[in-house]
């Protein structure tokens, strides 16, 4: 790659987002491992106690997650008998996530590690910046990025991107 296009890794805030997420996930998943439970998989019993039974479409778009990244993740919870998937009330062929009850005793004993890893991170970053930090991120998160192909390439229908962008 020419050095001359090349981005400084400290400009790109791609990098530093992930990386960023890594270390905090890191630390979570250290901290909840006595629940047996990773971060990722927290959110998923949180987001069902919190909404009720929910298809994996709609538990994807409410987790910002992959749906097959989620069907994943989501694998070893109904393994271990903290979900069940069931056909969908409405469209069998959708399927719905549910809590069990062992899902609700673990997402409670998780809870309680979640509590001291949210304090231990808080008492190291912060309580006003930690705070600061989470409706910066919840805007990132829901902000509607798309990408605007540069002026004069083409884009898949041949058209100009100048062309097709001033059309939208």
């Amino acid at each position: 790659m020419p050095t001359d296009t090349a981005m400084p890794s400290q400009e790109c805030n791609c990098l530093a987002l992930r990386q960023a997420a890594r270390h905090v996930t890191q630390f979570y998943d250290q901290c909840l491992a006595p629940a047996g439970l990773r971060t990722t998989q927290l959110s998923i019993l949180a987001k069902l106690k919190r909404l009720g039974p929910l298809t994996i479409n709609a538990l994807a778009r409410e987790l910002v997650m992959d749906r097959t990244t989620l069907g994943r993740t989501m694998l070893p919870l109904e393994r271990d008998g903290l979900i069940v998937i069931k056909d969908g009330i409405l469209d069998r062929r959708s399927k719905e996530l549910q809590l069990t009850k062992a899902g609700a005793e673990r997402h409670r004993v998780a809870g309680r590690l979640w509590s001291e890893a949210q304090m231990q991170f808080q008492a190291t970053f912060g309580g006003e910046r930690a705070s600061a930090l989470r409706n910066e991120l919840r805007a990132v998160a829901s902000s509607e990025l798309e990408i605007v192909p540069e002026a004069g390439k083409k884009t898949h229908s041949g058209k100009s991107a100048r062309a097709a962008h001033s059309r939208a």
